[in-house]
């Protein structure tokens, strides 16, 4: 360390002193003296290191803001640290990155309807264990029961946190310290490295595989049952298909085979479509695994069926008896807020027609060309209003995706507004997009072909002004004009 750098960091203030500044009243005013204090700490922190990082070669110990600030500096870069402070760390963002079932923002949007009713409950006591008929304790799965018996013509139903804790609650109440059958085609892995078999050796089950990995015939079951044998469980591979030289069995005669020799059936969809529909493009529905005979069917909440996140099982009264009686299923258990959320969203689905129009999974999923295009032309209108020259904005088709593991294969078609930068421009795709990220409305976009694309079929038509803005604020960031989020009107 050079004798220039020591008496840098010998002339850098006290916090005392900083808290003492004229100029720290506006922040003691707004925020709490112990919080402010703290985040002068920070703010010395941060300098001392570009101090002592500041002595490596082409770099200048007495650089602007490091080695000369003034309280009135210090004080300013401690109130971008207070405001960072007070925003959530868990915020709404706009999906326009062209995949609608995204996992890492969160899945399914909401219903209105849901939305309303996880205020409703949220907001004072309600009877979330409580029978106001008989006056006494009641059992919180009651709530959602009778919807998914109704929508899905199961015996019986039960939810719990996830699809996972469904799986696992399964292999548990049905299949603890014997064997369950799978299909090496199956043995699946999902997001955050979460494998089958890692959870059939946490439940104490074990696995036994069957077949090859492209192709299962029935025979090779009934030559994997023995004396141990309990469950035979059936994955669907909603993220990722095998194709060519396959073969598989058919889910009826799975049952029959496992009928016959008294094991009990369980096919794990994943994600979960409810209704036959044209946009689901064929994946197996719920219906169709309990005509076909499974004794229990999961599924996820926050898929397909455009819910919060749970587990859902649904199937024969008996066995779904036994799972709700387990004593993990009570580690599982929902609570009031996704319950709710989950029993207004299975209301709509009572209306075939309602729940395409109410659910926003299912509007996404059904959107046409055409509705994309004038999404897509509005979005890049109101972006035009809000921003000058420096960017080159234009509508173009995209090709989206379902997402969160569901109809890997699938491409929809969507459109897209593509921001290009003209060649004189002194910014880049990437700092747009880093600034997009940073917004007030946070917007997660897809850089592709030195470009930066909007994608439009997971936008709420309401949310558009609003991303309109964000963009314009990122926009006037990425050059370097310095619009602060006051400035952005919102």
């Amino acid at each position: 360390m050079d004798e220039q750098t020591r008496k840098a960091l010998r002339g850098l203030p006290s916090v005392e002193e900083l808290v003492s500044h004229p100029g720290a009243q506006k922040l003691l005013e707004e925020y709490p003296r112990a919080l402010v204090v703290q985040a002068l700490r920070e703010t010395l922190q941060m300098v001392r290191k570009s101090l002592l990082t500041a002595t490596e070669p082409g770099r200048s110990a007495d650089a602007p803001g490091v080695g000369d600030l003034a309280p009135e500096g210090f004080l300013s870069q401690a109130a971008l640290v207070l405001e960072a402070w007070s925003r959530p760390g868990l915020r709404s963002v706009a999906n326009l990155s062209g995949v609608i079932i995204h996992t890492n923002l969160g899945r399914s949007a909401l219903s209105a309807r849901a939305l309303d009713r996880v205020a409703q409950v949220a907001r004072g006591y309600s009877n979330l264990e409580y029978d106001l008929e008989a006056g006494t304790r009641g059992h919180r799965e009651t709530h959602v029961e009778t919807l998914l018996t109704r929508v899905t013509g199961a015996e019986a139903a039960f939810a719990v946190n996830n699809n996972a804790g469904a799986v696992l609650l399964i292999l548990m109440a049905l299949a603890a310290g014997r064997e369950v059958l799978v299909s090496r085609g199956q043995l699946v892995e999902i997001g955050g490295s979460f494998r089958l078999p890692d959870i059939m050796r946490a439940s104490g089950a074990r696995l036994v595989e069957v077949g090859t990995t492209n192709r299962t015939r029935i025979g090779d079951y009934e030559a994997a049952i023995g004396a141990e044998s309990a469950l035979v469980l059936r994955v669907h591979t909603s993220n990722y298909r095998i194709l060519g030289f396959t073969e598989e069995v058919d889910l009826a005669a799975l049952v029959e085979l496992a009928r016959g020799r008294n094991l009990l059936v369980a096919d794990d969809l994943g994600s979960g479509a409810l209704a036959d529909s044209a946009i689901f493009r064929g994946e197996p529905t719920v219906g169709s695994s309990l005509s076909a005979g499974a004794d229990v069917v999961c599924f996820s909440g926050d898929k397909l069926l455009g819910g919060p996140q749970a587990g859902v099982l649904v199937g024969r009264a008996e066995v779904i008896d036994r799972l709700r009686k387990h004593p993990v299923a009570r580690a599982l258990r929902l609570d009031k807020m996704t319950l709710a959320a989950l029993e207004a969203t299975l209301e709509a689905y009572q209306d075939s027609e309602r729940v395409g129009r109410e659910v926003p999974t299912l509007l996404f999923l059904s959107r046409t060309a055409e509705e994309t295009a004038t999404l897509a032309m509005d979005l890049q209108a109101a972006i035009e209003r809000r921003c000058g020259d420096g960017f080159i904005l234009e509508v173009e088709e995209s090709s989206a995706r379902a997402g969160g593991g569901s109809m890997p294969l699938l491409e929809l078609p969507s459109h897209a507004v593509r921001i290009r930068l003209p060649e004189s421009s002194t910014t880049s795709v990437p700092s747009l997009d880093t600034e997009l990220r940073r917004a007030p409305l946070p917007v997660v976009a897809r850089v592709a072909q030195d470009s930066l694309h909007l994608d439009v079929i997971a936008l709420d038509g309401t949310d558009l002004e609003a991303v309109a803005e964000s963009v314009a604020w990122a926009m006037a960031r990425a050059v370097g004009r310095g619009l602060t989020a006051s400035d952005s009107g919102r």
